[in-house]
């Protein structure tokens, strides 16, 4: 079990205790998709595994505040938000646009000359730590700079 499952497992055994009903059922819900994320890969996972299993939860659920919103249901939109605001504890801190722009201009001057090729190159240095929007719109940038 990884470093970052224990938490869960604690935290979520804090709020069963502090009958915490929303944490409980969030907590729940993300550490059966991480044990479905296992059996998945057949293998034990690593912090950066369960880290791409909370990172597609807060996407759903960013996808599910847009639709709340758009249909005229706030309330459902908050509780959401929620959510991701207590997923988000679990993911490592961002790293800065600076950092990500040092690496793009890297990859450019090394010959990377299209979006792909350079997203290529960059993604996997901040794999887990900064969201693919945020690097792609940094690359468009850069690329348009040139």
């Amino acid at each position: 079990m990884s470093a970052l499952q224990s938490r869960l497992q604690a935290e979520l055994t804090s709020a069963r205790k502090a009958q915490d009903k929303a944490a409980t059922l969030l907590l729940g819900t993300t550490l059966s998709e991480v044990k479905n994320r296992a059996i998945e890969l057949r293998r034990d996972l690593v912090d950066d595994d369960v880290i791409d299993v909370i990172r597609r939860g807060i996407k759903r659920r960013r996808e599910s505040i847009e639709m709340y919103e758009k249909g005229g249901r706030p309330e459902l939109a908050a509780k959401e938000g929620a959510e991701v605001g207590m997923l988000e504890r679990f993911l490592p801190a961002p790293v800065s646009p600076d950092e990500i722009r040092i690496a793009v201009r890297a990859a450019i001057a090394a010959g990377a000359t299209n979006v792909g090729a350079v997203m290529g190159k960059v993604m996997p240095q901040f794999k887990g730590k900064a969201e693919g929007n945020v690097i792609n719109a940094i690359v468009r940038e850069e690329l348009a700079g040139k």
